[in-house]
């Protein structure tokens, strides 16, 4: 039995995305009165996205259970050690590759958390899952907390933030992905400029859609 099946993340995970599954953005005063052209617009926007994703801090915007379960898979299958994370939020995705990291003997997780209150809420659910030794939450704009002391050598970069800051996300972090490196970016289509990146096999990446809703590359060089 893995740590992802067992107690106490099990029944943490699935009480999460239960809540998750309950309190969709979607339904929120801000989504519900703005039409799909201005949610792409602020989707993609480089200079809205913190006041965007600040007025939706109490949804947790997690990735679905597909996708969790994918991220604990590659990480396992892959023997991750080091792994960096844009985009915390309540920590679904974070628990999940902290527990492959549980089960490939220890690591760090790196994840960055502007808003204070999803960080206090990630660091709960972390603790509560019994995975919090193995995570760095680094509180405030990922742009600052991922451009300094990172491992020399990273395994996964999850992007799962603000889409149109994928490109430079990806910049930051480039030169340290080791290759083989995999790169999971969740919701990637609301970034034009990161898919011509990680497709273009002259950038260094081979690169995929994934099931619906996410993006996955590997570094090639």
């Amino acid at each position: 039995m893995s740590t992802l099946t067992a107690t106490p993340l099990a029944p943490l995970l699935n009480r999460l995305f239960v809540e998750a599954d309950a309190t969709s953005p979607a339904d929120s005063p801000l989504w519900a009165n703005m039409s799909r052209d201005d949610h792409a617009r602020l989707m993609s926007s480089k200079t809205d996205y913190a006041d965007f994703y600040a007025q939706l801090k109490d949804y947790p915007l997690a990735v679905s259970r597909e996708t969790g379960a994918l991220l604990y898979m590659l990480a396992r299958s892959t023997g991750a050690r080091t792994i960096v994370e844009f985009g915390t939020s309540f920590g679904i995705s974070t628990l999940h590759l902290a527990a492959a990291l549980r089960d490939n003997g220890g690591g760090l997780v790196i994840t960055s958390e502007f808003e204070a209150s999803k960080v206090a809420r990630a660091r709960h659910n972390l603790t509560e899952g019994g995975l919090i030794d193995l995570v760095e939450i680094r509180e405030g704009d990922a742009l600052e907390t991922l451009s300094r002391d990172l491992p020399e050598s990273i395994d996964l970069l999850l992007l799962d933030g603000a889409k149109a800051l994928y490109p430079q996300i990806l910049h930051l972090v480039e030169s340290r992905l080791r290759p083989g490196a995999l790169i999971v970016a969740d919701n990637a289509e609301y970034s034009p400029e990161y898919l011509a990146r990680v497709r273009s096999p002259v950038n260094g990446y081979l690169s995929t859609p994934f099931a619906e809703d996410v993006e996955l590359s590997m570094r090639l060089r």
